[in-house]
Parts: structure tokens; sequence; C-alpha cells
């Protein structure tokens, strides 16, 4: 049962990613989050990110630009391995705070309320039509890279602030997508290196068949999405993923997950 539900929100998650401000890493983990201890679900997340994302690449890697990956890529692989290193080293801190309700005891851990916090904050990003509109100029590569590379080696969450940098770098379409593309990936196989010093065991043939399945509906569910994108824009579906992901959030910083 829990395959099922965990390959259909990969199969969702990728369809509605087209239609939101939110990666395909940001909705698949907080469901694996019921199933595995955070730092596992992230790497877990990390590698059917990555597969999916070697699937886009063959399809746009080859409108990537080169600048902006040197610009803006290099800077976000470096920034992933220390976020990745941090969420190594949040995984052994003991609980900050417990408490008990309705006669069951939570525990808030470091990992959980710093993931809570940057959930959060995405879904209001989302939900408010300012942030929409907002981007940075093409000076500010080197900081975006930064910045999104960090959050993704930290929580696997770097979609937001990846494209509020590289929507004002001059690219085409296509550039944009393949940039976008071939950076997720670089930043993905920096986090996976780090994971697997830490996680490695989670990683391998316990959960092979899941990951597998996972992969997947993920990439089915690109190729449906890639293709409902050219004939609908649902904007109701941002606004319920994020607040989802709102409730969500309040659960993992409460310690209810």
């Amino acid at each position: 049962m829990a395959t099922i539900l965990i390959c259909l929100t990969a199969f969702l998650a990728s369809i509605l990613t087209f239609f939101s401000g939110f990666g395909l890493g940001t909705l698949l983990a907080p469901v694996l989050m019921f199933f595995f201890p955070v730092e596992v679900a992230i790497a877990l997340t990390g590698i059917v990110h990555f597969f999916n994302n070697v699937f886009k690449l063959f399809l746009t890697g080859k409108h990537a630009n080169k600048e902006v990956i040197l610009r803006f890529g290099i800077p976000a692989v470096i920034a992933a391995f220390v976020g990745a290193s941090l969420l190594l080293q949040f995984s052994d801190m003991s609980p900050l705070y417990q408490y008990n309700f309705l006669e069951k005891n939570f525990s808030i851990y470091p990992t959980k309320l710093i993931i809570a916090v940057l959930l959060m904050f995405f879904a209001v990003v989302d939900l408010i039509p300012y942030f929409g509109k907002l981007a940075f100029s093409k000076n500010k590569l080197p900081i975006g890279g930064i910045l999104s590379g960090f959050f993704g080696g930290l929580t696997g969450a770097q979609g937001a602030l990846r494209s509020a940098f590289l929507i004002r770098a001059g690219l085409s379409k296509e550039a944009f997508i393949g940039t976008t593309v071939v950076v997720s990936t670089m930043v993905d196989i920096t986090r996976l290196g780090v994971y697997a010093t830490g996680f490695g065991q989670h990683l391998q043939k316990d959960n092979l068949t899941l990951l597998l399945l996972t992969t997947i509906s993920a990439i089915i569910g690109a190729l449906i999405g890639n293709k409902l994108l050219k004939k609908v824009t649902l904007k109701f579906i941002q606004q319920i993923v994020a607040t989802l992901l709102i409730l969500i959030a309040i659960g993992l910083g409460l310690g209810w997950l």
C-alpha cells in the first residue's frame, strides 16, 4: 500500500510541477517522510529526482547555456555539498523539544523543523502574487546558485529559488529549460554523493524496487504533464499544493510527522 501511494504521488507530483512553482522533490519528500526518517526521505527523493532529471536531460540538455551553467551551476554544486553535509550532521542531533498531547509523546527534531520552515516559506511565496513576478538581475547568478544549491542539498527544495534567478538570465524558453535541468542534475549528483556516506544502507537493495517504480511513475507523469502544459493553465492547483505543503510543514514542525 505504501509503494502504491508513493508511486501515485510521484506520478501526480511530476504532472503538477508543470503548473506549480514547486519541484518534484518538494512534493514527493513530505509523503516519503510518512514512511521513512526525514533525512532518508530526502535522500530517496533525491534519487528519484536525479533519474527524472537524466530523462529530461536527453530531451532538453542540448539547449543549455554554458555561461549560465558556469556562473550559476558551479556555485550551486559547492553550496549543495555544504547543505547536504549539514543534513548529515542534523540527522544525528537530539530532539530540540519534547511534549505530550492527547496522551501521546511528540519530539521536535532540528532537521524536521528546518524543513518545515522552508516548506512553509516556499508555500507562502507561491500563494502571494507579488512573489510570482519576483526575479533577479543576471549579475546575481552566483548568489542564486549558492542559495538554491545550499537549500537543494539540505532539503531538496531548490526549484523556486533557481527559477527566480534564471528567469532574467536572457535565455530562450528552450535554453531556460535545458539549463535548469543541467544545473539541477549537477546538484543532484553532488548531494547524492554526500547522502550515500551517511544514508547509504537505506539507498541500496532494500528500497531498489520502490525507487524503480517511483522513478518510472515520475517519468510517465512528466510526459503527461508536458502534453497538458500546452493545453491548460491551472492556477488553483498551485493554491491547493501550497495549502497542502503548509499543513505538512505544520505537522513536521510540531513533531506529528
